[in-house]
């Protein structure tokens, strides 16, 4: 049998992810990559970008994270809210990166929606600088609207999307709706009424209506802030309905056909506890999910060798190595008593612990080998458990798995070679057996 074959056999109860169909199918347009932070979205995203690009297609990979490492990888100086296209990409396709300018993506939508003196009111009111730079969720909506401009512009037939590093998995799917909903809230409502009614009969409702209620709330917030939220609101009039609308155009666009949801994760109990988590809500909220992406793998090129007779051989070079050692020590007693005390005391001792060498035998170093490749082999049994539970209640679920690396990527090549691990189809942990 192939090494590859028996990779495969090893991973017969759980489905083998294979991603070059979904890159290579034309009718996929977004690709969204999604999971808990410190997985590897981001350099998944990237990998899967370049591989889509050198297979032809025209690709933009729209990307949270600011570090500066991922540009340089793509040969970028630096990352903006403006698409860029990547050089050094092998093909007929076109590679394109871009970071997420949270605030700048927020001033975008309200030049679209609002008149010029209108827009620089909403651009210059503090409230608006506040919420458009810290609101909870900001950044997971603002993700979906530039995610909505890059497919409306029809530009790349393929957008890889690496969503933002979350506490939960809910955040990113409830963020466009729960900040919608703030901004079409009943305060919010209340405060525009008077700019909605207009005229002598707005002045007398916000005379009358509203004088206990701004009172009470510029005790609590303050009269400065009371004044800049509804100087904002009322500018903002014109444009709070687009906000409810475009998330419910984000949600029917993540929703159809040619979009793939693939979850990232670590092969670590918290990692798959979130990518269980957030498997049940795309299933819940009717999203396409291609497949789970298990980064950070780890693999053993002796994995027959479990980890018990790795430390049982071990323990036995132990007994090996004590009794050479004491044989030798019989040796030096033997030379001593022949007049040649001076190895005693010779410089190649350390002559502290009367120990026959300093330097480690055969015995020692193959024993030390050993017990480094039980460490391994128990990792390998934690990992597997923890996937394999993940699999028992998910088989319907594709996995791919990706080896950990000795390093950080830094460039184009380490992004390739990526990629092609992604869509090998080969699993990096063995199957759980039944002996």
């Amino acid at each position: 049998m192939s090494p590859d074959a028996e990779r495969q056999h090893r991973l017969s109860h759980a489905r083998v992810l294979d991603l070059d169909p979904v890159l290579d199918d034309p009718a996929t347009r977004i690709v969204v990559c999604c999971g808990s932070g410190g997985v590897g979205k981001t350099t998944t995203a990237a990998a899967l970008g370049l591989r889509a690009a050198e297979r032809g297609r025209k690709v933009v990979v729209l990307t949270i994270d600011p570090a500066r490492r991922l540009a340089q990888s793509m040969g970028i100086d630096s990352l903006d809210n403006t698409p860029r296209r990547v050089k050094g990409v092998e093909g007929d396709g076109e590679l394109h990166a871009m970071m997420l300018d949270m605030k700048r993506t927020f001033d975008e939508i309200v030049e679209a929606h609002a008149d010029p003196a209108r827009a620089s009111a909403i651009l210059g009111n503090p409230f608006y600088q506040s919420l458009s730079a810290g609101f909870a969720g900001t950044q997971e909506y603002m993700a979906m609207e530039k995610l909505g401009q890059l497919r409306a512009r029809d530009e790349w037939d393929l957008i890889v999307v690496d969503t933002p590093p979350s506490r939960s998995a809910l955040d990113f799917l409830d963020a466009p709706k729960r900040l919608g909903s703030f901004l079409d809230g009943r305060l919010i409502r209340l405060l525009t009424a008077p700019a909605k009614l207009g005229g002598r009969a707005g002045m007398k409702f916000l005379n009358v209506g509203m004088s206990m209620m701004t009172g009470t709330l510029g005790k609590l917030l303050g009269g400065q802030l009371l004044k800049d939220v509804q100087t904002f609101v009322s500018a903002m009039d014109t444009t709070f309905g687009g906000f409810r609308t475009r998330a419910d155009a984000t949600y029917k666009l993540l929703q159809a056909p040619g979009t793939a949801f693939l979850v990232v994760a670590a092969p670590e109990r918290d990692a798959l506890r979130e990518a269980a988590y957030f498997v049940e809500r795309l299933a819940a909220e009717d999203m396409p999910l291609a497949g789970l992406v298990l980064n950070r793998v780890h693999g053993s090129g002796a994995a027959r060798l479990s980890a018990e007779r790795a430390l049982a051989a071990a323990e036995d070079l132990d007994l090996v190595g004590d009794r050479a050692a004491e044989n030798l020590e019989e040796a030096r007693i033997v030379d001593q008593e022949d007049g040649k005390a001076g190895v005693r005391n010779s410089p190649d001792t350390d002559g502290s612990s009367g120990s026959p060498t300093s330097d480690p035998t055969v015995p020692q170093l193959t024993a030390g080998l050993l017990r480094l490749h039980a460490e391994r082999m128990q990792l390998l049994s934690r990992e597997q458990r923890t996937r394999d539970r993940f699999t028992a209640l998910h088989p319907e679920v594709a996995v791919a798995e990706v080896a950990a690396l000795p390093g950080d990527v830094h460039d184009l090549a380490g992004l390739r070679d990526i990629g092609a691990r992604l869509a090998a189809g080969r699993p990096e942990l063995p199957e759980t057996t039944d002996d």
